[in-house]
């Protein structure tokens, strides 16, 4: 399980990037300790960063696969305990919305929401892997739909 996390901040003439990355776990762990790795990383950028809000991915309904649906979902539930142990609200975006925002469309892929951010956050080279371009996307429409503007 991969977790993408991105924290972006207002800059003179875009969002700048503060840190981004991503929480790995080790498939052969168990459930429960995956988990508590993921929530005591995000409970550690919260502590380290008090974003103004956590922005994640909403679950839509049809997924060709699953298990990858359900772990979601668990990785999910401990990132808004984590917000709401630091009284951060959450904002959930469908990745329709947030491919919409980035790039333009609602199917955009992998490789065009790494451009689109890379642009957006005038950044040498595309962020990496998707996970953080993901995330980053998400916090750039979160930041968008609070007013910020985006380029």
């Amino acid at each position: 399980m991969a977790t993408g996390y991105g924290l972006i901040e207002p800059g003179p003439a875009a969002a700048a990037v503060v840190v981004s990355g991503v929480i790995a776990t080790e498939s052969e762990q168990p459930l429960a300790s995956r988990l508590q790795q993921i929530y005591d990383g995000v409970d550690r950028l919260l502590a380290d960063h008090t974003p103004s809000t956590v922005v994640i991915e909403d679950l839509y309904a049809e997924y060709s696969f699953p298990r990858t649906a359900l772990l979601m979902a668990h990785a999910r539930g401990v990132i808004c305990l984590a917000a709401e142990q630091h009284k951060i609200p959450v904002l959930a975006l469908a990745p329709a919305e947030v491919k919409r925002a980035i790039a333009a469309h609602g199917t955009a892929s992998k490789a065009q929401i790494q451009e689109a951010v890379r642009r957006l956050l005038r950044l040498s080279v595309a962020p990496r892997p998707s996970h953080v371009a993901d995330a980053l996307a998400l916090a750039l429409t979160g930041f968008s739909r609070a007013g910020g503007r985006l380029a």
